[in-house]
């Protein structure tokens, strides 16, 4: 039974592991963006913006959840369903002069992006850097 523990993993396997939430703030509309351009101004702001139709995005939504590691308050977080709002996710482009790119990650910062990054480059950005 090891072989297939290893391949499909253990019952047990959760059992010892904590459940990490962030807590998500719902990007669902385009004044939001005027909202957090000030908020960022007093904290970090992070937008994820992620395809709900792709594995990949799923894959560093996964792995982005499971290092998050920050007390209550240091940054908002905020997600993007990028097929259910299209319009906020082009306007976050426009109004942060970023290329979209899907999934990808934004840390606003005194009104503007101080970083960005898509697809697995995401674990690489050090948030803590940016509190």
């Amino acid at each position: 039974m090891g072989l297939f523990n290893n391949i499909f993993g253990s019952k047990n396997e959760g059992e010892n592991k904590k459940e990490t939430k962030i807590p998500w703030i719902a990007l669902t509309s385009v004044e939001q963006l005027s909202e957090i351009e000030k908020k960022s101004l007093t904290k970090p702001q992070v937008i994820f913006k992620h395809s709900t139709t792709c594995g990949i995005s799923r894959m560093v939504l996964n792995m982005f959840t499971q290092n998050y590691a920050f007390e209550d308050g240091q940054m908002d977080f905020y997600f993007l369903d990028l097929h259910s709002y299209r319009q906020v996710s082009d306007e976050t482009g426009y109004k942060f002069q970023v290329m979209h790119q899907s999934p990808q990650l934004l840390v606003i910062k005194n009104g503007g992006v101080v970083v960005h990054d898509s697809h697995g480059a995401i674990a690489e950005i050090n948030l803590e850097k940016y509190l």
